[in-house]
């Protein structure tokens, strides 16, 4: 039986791919939760004394690392370039208790830009008092902001709202970042949320989200572009191909960065086109539900 079930998580492992629709992308967005059932069978076939259950678990451990084991290992995971961009990207929350107190502890980071989403009034007023010394460049639509130590130009809002959503919904933000090294374009984004389902996940809009944000991303011209957002999905979700296939995510580090409490999976996301994204991190806890994450980016 435990052989049966080594093979069969090798198999969703390496050809998670095949699993159909909505429980497909279920799946993905928990696929390094896999490696807990190897973890489970071995433990089985000790208790057992079976001599053919550990060779048998052998086949889903290097599925695991093949699939899930890039991000444990060391080192940056970035290419050569002659500067770097330490970037954060924070799902503040909208019910967020201290504004105030999450905006130190993401300007202490040092970050060269913070990217926000859940802004709402008056928290949105407490963030751009409180981050406005460290950052002096700041941009925001709707519920979405960008903060930088770098000037920022040309910034301006970014349609992602899905047809079915009838109310007022601005999540999207893309300005350009005139670092030392050069003019970099940014996007700021925040996607529908999903719902976990028996059937799988309920993810429509959010999807439809992503395509218009890879869309986006797509027209941009040559140069650097980077994307820090609650994308409401993992990096494996096919739901997020549209941008997952324009642009490279983190090459070190799991940062798993919600629910807060207990983070199972990382939804916020930094991504790049033409810069490489080196390990990824999160940073303590706030008062969101989410927890920061923090990575450098390499341009060039």
């Amino acid at each position: 039986m435990s052989a049966g079930f080594a093979v069969v998580t090798a198999g969703l492992l390496l050809f998670h791919r095949g699993v159909p629709g909505s429980v497909g992308s279920l799946l993905e967005s928990f696929l390094p939760w896999l490696g807990l059932v190897v973890v489970v069978l071995l433990g089985l076939a000790l208790l057992r004394r079976s001599g053919v259950a550990p060779v048998a678990l052998v086949l889903p451990a290097a599925a695991w690392a093949y699939a899930c084991g890039g991000p444990l290992l060391p080192g940056e995971g970035t290419g050569p370039g002659a500067y770097g961009l330490v970037v954060v990207q924070h799902n503040v929350s909208d019910e967020n208790p201290d504004p105030a107190g999450t905006a130190r502890a993401l300007a202490g980071t040092g970050a060269d830009l913070v990217a926000l989403e859940e802004l709402v009034p008056p928290a949105l007023s407490v963030y751009e008092r409180s981050l406005a010394s460290a950052y002096p460049y700041h941009a925001v639509h709707g519920t979405v902001g960008l903060w930088s130590r770098h000037p920022l130009a040309g910034a301006r809002p970014v349609d992602l709202k899905p047809r079915g959503i009838t109310e007022p919904w601005e999540r999207g933000l893309r300005a350009v970042a005139r670092t030392p090294g050069g003019d970099v374009a940014v996007y700021v984004a925040h996607l529908p949320s999903v719902r976990v389902r028996a059937s799988g996940l309920a993810s429509s809009w959010r999807d439809e989200s992503a395509g218009r944000l890879g869309d986006a991303v797509a027209a941009e011209g040559a140069g650097p572009v980077i994307l820090l957002g609650d994308l409401n999905g993992t990096v494996d979700d096919r739901g997020l191909d549209p941008l997952t296939s324009r642009m490279d995510g983190a090459g070190r580090g799991l940062a798993f960065s919600f629910p807060a409490a207990f983070p199972v999976a990382r939804i916020d996301q930094v991504m790049a086109r033409s810069a490489a994204v080196g390990r990824i991190r999160t940073l303590p806890a706030t008062g969101s539900d989410h927890l920061p994450v923090l990575a450098r980016i390499t341009l060039g």
